[in-house]
C-alpha cells in the first residue's frame, strides 16, 4: 500500500474505516481550533462539529467514556449557543474588567 512504510498503521481493510478516521481528524482539528475562535456563536457551533466527529469516531471503536465525553462537550457547546441565541447569556462586567486588568 502507498505510505505503508511511513504510517503503519493506516486503515487497510475497508473505506468505511478510513472515513472514520478522517472524521475523526477533522473532529481534533475543528475541537482544537474552537478553542482559539473568540465569537463566542462560532466557537460553539464549531465545538458541537467537533465533538460530533469524534462522537462518531467514538461510536466506532465502542469506547463508551470518549463516547460519553463528547456527548457532554456536543451538549454544553449546544446549551450555550441556545442561550446566546436567546439572549440569556450574560457576562458580569466586574469579571470583565479584572480580565482586562490582566491583559
Amino acid at each position: 500500500m502507498l505510505l505503508e512504510s511511513w504510517f503503519p498503521y493506516l486503515p487497510t481493510s475497508s473505506l468505511t474505516e478510513t472515513l472514520i478516521y478522517v472524521v475523526a481528524v477533522i473532529g481534533v482539528i475543528l475541537l482544537v481550533y474552537g478553542i482559539f475562535l473568540d465569537v463566542e456563536r462560532r466557537q460553539d457551533l464549531v465545538m458541537v462539529i467537533g465533538a460530533s466527529c469524534l462522537l462518531v469516531y467514538a461510536l466506532f471503536i465502542h469506547n463508551w467514556i470518549f463516547s460519553a465525553a463528547m456527548v457532554g462537550i456536543a451538549a454544553a457547546s449546544i446549551f450555550e449557543f441556545v442561550e446566546i441565541y436567546l439572549g440569556l447569556h450574560k457576562h458580569d462586567p466586574a469579571k470583565w474588567a479584572e480580565v482586562k486588568k490582566l491583559k
